[in-house]
């Protein structure tokens, strides 16, 4: 087997231009353009702005919501801007208060009682019916 020489021009799928219209992790979302926006902020959107859902009337709530964007990625987006504001709001302030260890701790608790739910259930204190 002979080994590739160094003058041999390289295959093409190394030459092609990655897609972008698709969001990869690492990379910044399509709708982001560092001349408008400034520095990236991962806990805002950067989509069209659209109506906020406290400003929606109960019989637009339809046409709303059919509006969104239901796909993994986008939910994942969501989850990820939710935790970057609770970052910048609780976590990351200069002088941050016990709030984030109390909401943590809050939250374990609730998570491991939901796992172990089924076999709580069975230890009910309960009234004898005689």
């Amino acid at each position: 087997m002979a080994l590739p020489s160094v003058l041999e021009p390289a295959p093409s799928f190394f030459l092609q231009k990655p897609d972008r219209s698709k969001m990869a992790i690492g990379d910044y979302p399509a709708e982001y353009n560092p001349k408008v926006h400034g520095p990236y902020d991962p806990a805002r959107f950067y989509g069209k702005a659209d109506t906020p859902f406290s400003q929606v009337k109960v019989g637009e709530v339809g046409s709303w919501l059919a509006r969104r964007n239901k796909s993994p990625s986008a939910l994942a987006g969501a989850f990820s801007r939710a935790f970057w504001r609770w970052q910048h709001k609780y976590v990351q302030p200069k002088r941050t208060g016990i709030a984030p260890f109390f909401q943590f701790t809050f939250a374990s608790m609730l998570f491991f009682y939901v796992i172990n739910y089924g076999k709580l259930k069975h230890h009910r204190n309960q009234k004898y019916h005689w």
